[in-house]
């Protein structure tokens, strides 16, 4: 598969306010599960949405005791025990990755089930960051069904595996 290196990835909910949508990637539409509240244009920490927008994907995390370095021209780390990321409004490292135990709140990204078994970080807000505009906006892993995200896009593996593997430096997702 070429890669999408200056080309966007498409994310569109089924219906309006609809937490299932299609992910288009090429001329493969893959079913995807969005958040809770759907989407939105002004993202809250909290309120369940998947903002819309384009964001660039920055970083690949995945489980190495489970799941093989997933091939992508992205850069990739491995995921520790220890690593969170930071939910907590009012904090300094507010959507940032950081180490448990954390004084504030913030989410494991060492889970038991596998929806994090690969976690593809979008830059959703992270430059600048606005305090309470919305943390931990990942491409993830799908619950089965597809059921919804707290504002993350979920993929079945396989089909997150495909975007991986197409997506470089210059790719954008494009949530409409």
């Amino acid at each position: 598969m070429a890669r999408c290196s200056g080309s966007r990835i498409w994310v569109a909910a089924r219906s309006r306010g609809a937490a299932q949508g299609w992910l288009r990637l090429g001329s493969l539409m893959l079913p995807c599960a969005l958040g809770r509240s759907g989407r939105s244009a002004i993202k809250r920490e909290g309120d369940g949405a998947t903002p819309s927008g384009i964001w660039r994907p920055v970083l690949v995390l995945y489980r190495a005791d489970r799941q093989q370095r997933p091939r992508t021209a992205l850069p990739v780390r491995p995921l520790k025990a220890d690593d969170g990321w930071c939910d907590a409004i009012g904090d300094r490292n507010y959507n940032r990755w950081v180490r448990h135990p954390y004084p504030a709140s913030a989410e494991r990204l060492w889970r038991l089930d596998a929806l994090y078994d690969v976690i593809v970080v979008l830059d959703h807000n992270r430059r600048p960051r606005m305090q309470g505009a919305g943390s931990a906006i990942f491409v993830h892993l799908t619950r089965p069904g597809y059921s919804p995200t707290e504002g993350c896009i979920a993929l079945a593996p396989r089909h997150l595996l495909l975007v991986l593997a197409a997506a470089g430096r210059n790719t954008r997702i494009a949530i409409a």
